[in-house]
């Protein structure tokens, strides 16, 4: 009776080996299921990883997802860093390949297969040059359009590609909204609006010799007349996107961003401030946006990225 439950055990292990040994055709519950054909595949990039060396790769947009094949390997965003992780070997010398993907949040997907090397031959990978440019005859294999959460329907390309536009055109839509004081300028150069979505353009100068250092950005829906020792309500606007927004402005040097922010109006009696805070400073600024800039926010109608 030993012998026949080891028989049997052996015989399942053999079976099991020869499985795992014998690639996939493709074609599964005996041709129940359709087949997926090479078209259907996003091609993965080969990297390889080490025990005693660390392999960076820099993405054109914050990273939001990462997945990993297996506990050989181990990853992670880069220290001070969104757009960074990081990839090592956690076991030395593993030998079966394994694999990870990486989702960014302008809607990318990537997919690595991973194999062993004591000296890898890459260790710093650039993946910038591998995105669309939003040219449909320039989109590569390992890219979808992925839809994330805060954007609701709407394509994160679509939305980084707005925002590009706006940057590049650089009009002054609104010569009224903004503020000066202590040689930093804050103004409003535009609102424009696409489907769900608000885009400001929002300028920052630094007319002054001294580094103006960002802390924050807050846009809130406030009561324009609030009595004296009332709670006042407030409306916090929160951006689900920022087009190149630079944390530090150098003395005599100009900045501008586009934020996209969920469609709103502005009620009776209240207006949004927008203030701009420094960081171990007191330049901070603000300036008031009513809600009839936001009704003649400019629609958009042709997007025109260079």
């Amino acid at each position: 009776m030993k012998q026949r439950i080891l028989m049997i055990a052996f015989v399942a292990i053999a079976m099991s080996a020869t499985a795992q040994q014998q690639p996939s055709t493709g074609d599964l519950y005996n041709g129940l299921t359709r087949k997926i054909e090479y078209d259907r595949m996003i091609p993965p990039y080969g990297v390889e990883v080490s025990f005693n060396k660390t392999v960076h790769i820099i993405f054109p947009s914050s990273v939001s997802y990462v997945d990993l094949g297996s506990a050989n390997i181990i990853a992670g965003k880069a220290d001070g860093s969104e757009n960074v992780i990081r990839v090592k070997a956690a076991v030395q010398g593993f030998e079966r390949e394994t694999n990870f993907s990486v989702i960014t949040e302008d809607g990318s997907f990537y997919s690595f297969n991973v194999k062993y090397a004591d000296e890898p031959e890459k260790l710093n990978i650039e993946m910038k040059d591998f995105i669309h440019d939003g040219e449909m005859v320039n989109r590569p294999n390992n890219s979808l359009e992925i839809y994330m959460k805060e954007l609701g329907n709407e394509s994160p390309n679509v939305v980084n590609l707005i925002m590009q536009s706006i940057y590049q055109s650089d009009k002054k839509e609104i010569k009224h909204i903004g503020s000066k004081r202590f040689g930093i300028q804050l103004l409003l150069k535009g609102i424009y609006t696409y489907s769900d979505f608000l885009y400001f353009h929002i300028q920052m100068k630094n007319t002054s010799q001294v580094p103006f250092d960002i802390d924050f950005i807050r846009m809130k829906i406030v009561d324009k007349k609030a009595a004296k020792r009332t709670a006042i309500q407030e409306q916090v606007i929160y951006p689900v996107r920022a087009y190149r927004y630079n944390i530090r402005i150098l003395g005599k040097k100009t900045e501008r961003t586009v934020f996209a922010l969920p469609k709103f109006t502005i009620p009776d009696g209240k207006h949004l401030i927008v203030e701009l805070y420094e960081k171990n400073g007191g330049r901070h600024q603000r300036f008031v946006v009513e809600n009839e800039d936001i009704t003649r926010a400019k629609v958009i109608d042709d997007l025109k990225v260079k």
